[in-house]
């Protein structure tokens, strides 16, 4: 009928969204970073939990820690490779899954300068994403002693997430099979002795 006039949908409500523990074993070489976890991947107890994410897919295809194992088993290969997963923010407000959605002044971040004392073969961090560094930039790298971050390569990635189309898979991948090369080139750097 004219003259009555629709209700506009109510804002999305922001909810407290807490990070899992890291996921890093004692010699863990490369830790990955993303934001902080989905909704759904909070209702699963699982990082990168949403289906059409291709984190786990390119985690097959990289280091045959793919979707189709057990969660569990997908962790162990990751950390046999010499891969940990975590995040940057320990704690935000965020309605939605969305990393635009976060409320900025909410934004925790994780202890990890701390980790990397603690895991002192960690020698490049790997960001899911552009919010991912960008929340690593502002919160955590003024954090780094100097010599610290000196020895620690970050490596800036495209995020898995569906909701980044703006790059092709193809390209994505390409650009974290940059994963490897950072392994092996760990991998030599242990395998060749000390020059006298």
């Amino acid at each position: 009928m004219a003259g009555i006039k629709k209700k506009s949908p109510l804002p999305e409500k922001s909810a407290v969204v807490s990070s899992f523990e890291p996921r890093v074993a004692a010699d863990c070489r490369v830790l990955i970073l993303g934001t902080v976890p989905s909704e759904k991947s909070l209702a699963l107890q699982q990082a990168y939990g949403h289906a059409q994410n291709l984190f786990w897919p390119f985690m097959g295809e990289l280091f045959s820690a793919g979707p189709e194992l057990d969660y569990l088993e997908r962790i162990a290969r990751l950390q046999r490779a010499g891969i940990g997963i975590w995040d940057v923010l320990k704690h935000c407000e965020r309605p939605g899954s969305l990393d635009s959605s976060i409320v900025r002044g909410s934004e925790v971040p994780n202890a990890i300068p701390e980790l990397l004392l603690t895991h002192p073969h960690i020698d490049a961090l790997a960001f899911n994403g552009g919010k991912a560094f960008e929340l690593f930039e502002r919160h955590i790298l003024p954090r780094f002693a100097a010599q610290q971050i000196a020895r620690v390569q970050l490596l800036p990635l495209p995020s898995t997430s569906p909701a980044n189309a703006s790059i092709g898979r193809a390209e994505k991948l390409r650009r974290w099979s940059a994963l490897k090369d950072l392994l092996d080139g760990a991998r030599q750097l242990v395998a060749t002795p000390p020059s006298q």
